[in-house]
């Protein structure tokens, strides 16, 4: 072998199998799944499959969070979004997207519902809880729990409107590194 052809060789970049790709988080990663609001393991199945995408995606330190994340918007949804007059016929199924993106230094996970609606995100603390005191429980918002524990875990929290109609809701978490 000639010099030419060694260092063509050496320059060229090793072939990457496909599943050294999805490991790979330079690369960034995304999974969705669609859910139609017809069955009691709708919570479920979204939740397992966020949780066996973070550890495929090597984000194992992350599945307590994004599950009990994913957990409270599927569950807003199921529980209280209203499709619009144009999407859903009356008596069908209800239809939930579950986005999942990692991308390095973020993971964004993504509800979106056939509801315009916009979501009730609190505003934040109301009364500090070392003035509430043994009254902690008292100033707790009557609605909006779950959004205001998605708020706690994620680090943002947002909502874009869907085409032609719905929602999506929306939350980041930063990876410091990790992914």
């Amino acid at each position: 072998m000639d010099a030419r052809q060694s260092t063509r060789r050496a320059n060229t970049p090793r072939a990457v199998s496909q599943r050294e790709a999805a490991q790979d988080p330079s690369s960034g990663h995304f999974r969705a799944m669609t859910l139609f609001d017809e069955s009691t393991s709708t919570v479920c199945a979204a939740r397992t499959m966020v949780g066996g995408c973070l550890q495929d995606w090597g984000l194992g330190h992350m599945v307590d969070d994004a599950r009990l994340v994913v957990s409270e918007l599927v569950g807003n949804v199921v529980h209280h979004a209203v499709p619009d007059d144009c999407l859903t016929r009356p008596g069908a199924a209800r239809k939930i997207d579950v986005l999942v993106k990692a991308w390095p230094g973020w993971l964004f996970i993504g509800v979106a519902d056939e509801d315009s609606t916009p979501p009730d995100l609190p505003a934040g603390e109301f009364v500090s809880p070392e003035l509430a005191g043994d009254f902690a429980e008292a100033v707790l918002p009557d609605r909006g729990r779950g959004l205001l524990i998605v708020q706690r875990l994620a680090d943002a929290v947002w909502w874009s409107p869907k085409g032609p109609g719905g929602k999506t809701v929306w939350c980041r978490f930063d990876l410091d590194g990790t992914a």
